[in-house]
């Protein structure tokens, strides 16, 4: 449950960043970069910054799912 979360969130981020820099300013596309960054050091680390937040507000974990 909470993965599927993380990867609405992410790509929803990415999504909004990447229209920002089309018609705003293109410097959103920094904060792409930094969700696609955070998407991979997770993957290496397994600790997820997003993981934390929703297990603080309250999102369960599946049992036996691994975050990110």
């Amino acid at each position: 449950m909470i993965n599927r979360f993380i990867k609405a969130i992410a790509g929803t981020f990415i999504i909004i960043s990447v229209l920002l820099a089309m018609y705003v300013n293109q410097n959103w596309l920094w904060f792409t970069l930094f969700v696609g960054a955070n998407l991979l050091q997770s993957s290496f680390t397994k600790w997820c910054l997003m993981e934390g937040i929703l297990k603080k507000l309250g999102v369960k974990d599946a049992e036996g799912e691994e975050c990110c």
